[in-house]
């Protein structure tokens, strides 16, 4: 049988590696977006916390930027996102998030619907020198519906904030858990999103039980 170039492509393409592998015991999977600004470090925690060779769409960044990207705090950032980045994480070997960085500048928002669209929840990460860029990214979250954890990168030259105050900068509600990150490390970003999934599984009950009749009532 004769075989076209196609077959022998086919042939040549290297297979999964074994620790890209989707675990058999895994039952359930979910969708979690990580947004924030320009530079706050989305593609880092991503990169930092997934157990697969992590997709990134990050191009260097050029002159022609100069003037549309606002690079105040992060002056030594040479690339950013420009569609968005793809990791994942096996909680227990049951659960697996599917993790979606989105771009930070707002000339590439338009590619949010796309990623955003079916999201069980997300992590706002902020950088506390530059609160006002999560405003908009929190917003967008509440008009789709999506519940949210806020989590704060500690940057190195950062200065530091209790989070009480930085609450309050953001206005942010009490039931909207809030937390310190370093997003270069694999354990603190895996307990922000073991934070937003206790946060999922709180709302998921009081609303369970918010609109579960009181037999009571029928008395």
């Amino acid at each position: 049988m004769a075989c076209n170039d196609s077959d022998h492509a086919a042939a040549r393409r290297p297979g999964p590696r074994r620790e890209d592998r989707l675990p058999q015991s895994a039952e359930q999977a979910v969708k979690i977006v990580v947004v924030g600004g320009f530079g706050v470090g989305k593609t880092t925690m991503v990169g930092s916390v997934s157990e697969i060779r992590p997709l990134t769409t990050e191009e260097t960044m050029t002159r022609d930027s100069v003037g549309v990207d606002d690079l105040a705090g992060i002056p030594e950032k040479r690339e950013t996102t420009v569609a968005m980045d793809f990791g994942r994480i096996t909680f227990g070997g049951r659960l697996v998030l599917y993790l979606f960085g989105t771009p930070g500048q707002q000339r590439f928002w338009f590619l949010w619907n796309g990623v955003i669209d079916g999201a069980l929840g997300a992590v706002v990460l902020v950088d506390s020198r530059r609160l006002e860029d999560c405003f908009q990214p929190m917003d967008r979250l509440e008009e789709d519906g999506v519940p949210f954890v806020v989590a704060v990168n500690n940057f190195p030259d950062a200065p530091l904030h209790p989070l009480a105050e930085l609450r309050a900068a953001l206005d942010l509600p009490d039931h909207v858990p809030m937390v310190d990150c370093d997003a270069r490390k694999l354990d603190s970003s895996r307990d922000v999103l073991l934070t937003l999934l206790r946060h999922l599984y709180e709302s998921a009950t009081a609303s369970a039980t918010a609109t579960t009749p009181d037999p009571s009532e029928a008395l």
